[in-house]
């Protein structure tokens, strides 16, 4: 099975859990207050959703034995739990302080307009763009650069020797890329 179908069938199981994630469909935008912040910050790496999707991407790295070197054994699936979980703590920290910092929120908010082009359209603009307090889209630094950090630091640090900085880059944008794919799932999904 090549790594755009694992990639799919990820997203498609990560939808199922995510379906129920927050969402705001209607009314004006309101940023979301400290104690909020908080509460998304921490169901963002211990949540069911969270755990869910570092369970699903683990079990298809192992399914498709990258890296090799962790085997496709029990041993091997632990490994790429323990590595996923390592990022995801990575990312979700590092957007929610970027967040904080440049006073933006990430999350992901469905379209209000009901069009299919609307929709598509949020679900990949999502991906690289923030919420300013006033509601308005500004460039997704925290999610563009939480993204990548996490992949780098994975690749130089705990990943086996081989790999470098640039499989950090590339897995990166496939991470963005996946990361559109359930966007547009989460949109397409009526509650």
């Amino acid at each position: 099975m090549n790594k755009a179908k694992l990639f799919f069938i990820a997203a498609v199981l990560s939808v199922c859990v995510v379906s129920g994630a927050s969402a705001q469909t209607s009314g004006t935008y309101q940023r979301p207050d400290p104690e909020e912040r908080r509460s998304h910050y921490l169901k963002s790496i211990f949540g069911p959703t969270a755990l869910a999707r570092v369970a699903a991407t683990a079990l298809f790295g192992t399914l498709g034995n990258r890296p090799e070197e962790w085997g496709k054994r029990p041993e091997g699936f632990g490994r790429r739990l323990a590595s996923d979980f390592g990022k995801n703590i990575i990312k979700q920290s590092a957007m929610a302080g970027l967040d904080e910092v440049m006073k933006v929120d990430s999350r992901f908010y469905r379209s209000k307009k009901r069009d299919l082009k609307s929709k598509i359209g949020n679900a990949l603009l999502s991906t690289v763009t923030a919420r300013t307090p006033s509601g308005k889209r500004t460039i997704g630094v925290p999610r563009i650069a939480g993204t990548y950090i996490s992949s780098v630091v994975a690749a130089e640090v705990w990943y086996p020797n081989r790999y470098n900085y640039r499989d950090g880059l590339r897995n990166g944008t496939i991470s963005l890329g996946f990361n559109a794919a359930v966007n547009l799932f989460r949109e397409l999904i009526k509650k």
